[in-house]
């Protein structure tokens, strides 16, 4: 079940109200919510790989911390990282590892 998603009113809500409220309860309320389509482990890998292939390097570490807590394993990780490096770019990929250590506790 998806947890109650605050993160945008906490930032932005003053500054961007609309944002914020499209970000918490259409993408986290209504979107991730929807487990019977897609796993919240699935989404998850999905979530990290697009991060990844943009460069989003803010907003990847908390995904990281969202796919571990959605069953993740570092060896996953690791491995999804190591695939899409050949399509994404090497550097893009070594920063990713740099940010998944963290997240694993390596």
């Amino acid at each position: 079940m998806a947890i109650k998603q605050t993160a945008g009113r906490d930032q932005l809500g003053e500054f961007a109200p609309t944002f914020a409220e499209i970000n918490d309860d259409v993408l986290f309320g209504q979107v991730w919510a929807r487990e019977e389509e897609l796993s919240p482990k699935l989404r998850s890998i999905v979530t990290v790989s697009a991060l990844i292939t943009g460069g989003n390097w803010e907003q990847l570490k908390y995904h990281l911390n969202t796919a571990k807590k959605n069953g993740v394993t570092k060896a996953e990780i690791s491995e999804i990282i190591t695939h899409i490096a050949f399509y994404v770019g090497w550097p893009k990929a070594w920063s990713a590892f740099g940010l998944a250590k963290d997240v694993w506790g390596e």
